[in-house]
């Protein structure tokens, strides 16, 4: 009977062993990792034309989904694609007026006395894209993450709003923004707290938005904080 009941304990044992490497098994086979983001961003414009200045604080909010796709059989290394909706507001002294199929634009100045507003805001679906890389494992909540990457954003609405003294004009779905903008991104840091930037590759407003004759080759450029939640 001793003999039968060792036999047992063994047996017994090793099924235990065998359960406990297969759930760690399965675990390391699919954990991800940050497929929701948030961020909050400072806007800012470069490249602007002369006399084309920002003032005031301008903020842009980003939400979306990314699938976290591992490559690699530790899945520190994964690519991301997702999809996700963004505003961004920019606080500046560019003067739109008009209408939305012919819209006009001029430096705001002292004919104008004094201005209380004048801002543009554009309305984002966004395709993210992302290479990353994490010092993160199946039981690691709070990793070191790099994580650079290419947008790619569709405008799906616009608007431009000037309050002044002599002038107020709302002027919306701008046919001179470029639909279609992309740029780089990085995003970077530990645990909860990421530092994140993006740099526009093409402009805000299409060949048709010109000031003074000349087109406005304005990009934007967007330094901030993000958060990922898996």
């Amino acid at each position: 009977m001793r003999l039968y009941y060792c036999l047992l304990l063994f047996c017994v044992s090793i099924n235990f062993s065998w359960a406990q490497d297969s759930l760690s098994v399965a675990i390391d086979d699919k954990y991800r990792e940050d497929q929701f983001y948030a961020s909050i961003t400072y806007n800012l414009l470069s490249n602007n034309p002369s006399g084309v200045s920002q003032s005031d604080f301008s903020t842009g909010f980003h939400f979306g989904f990314i699938r976290d796709m591992p490559i690699n059989e530790k899945r520190n290394w994964a690519i991301g694609i997702g999809l996700g909706i963004s505003s961004n507001s920019y606080n500046q002294n560019l003067v739109i007026t008009g209408t939305s199929g012919n819209a006009n634009f001029s430096i705001g100045d002292a004919a104008l006395g004094n201005i209380s507003k004048n801002k543009f805001t554009t309305y984002l679906i966004d395709v993210p894209f992302e290479f990353r890389w994490r010092t993160s494992d199946a039981k690691t909540y709070k990793f070191w993450r790099i994580y650079p990457g290419f947008k790619l954003s569709y405008l799906i609405y616009n608007s431009s709003k000037l309050k002044s003294d002599f002038l107020n004009a709302n002027v919306s779905n701008i046919d001179a923004f470029n639909k279609l903008q992309y740029g780089l991104t990085l995003s970077a840091g530990y645990g909860t707290w990421n530092f994140q930037v993006y740099y526009g590759l093409n402009t805000i407003f299409d060949d048709i938005a010109q000031l003074g004759g000349q087109s406005i080759d304005t990009r934007a450029i967007k330094v901030g904080i993000m958060f990922y939640i898996l």
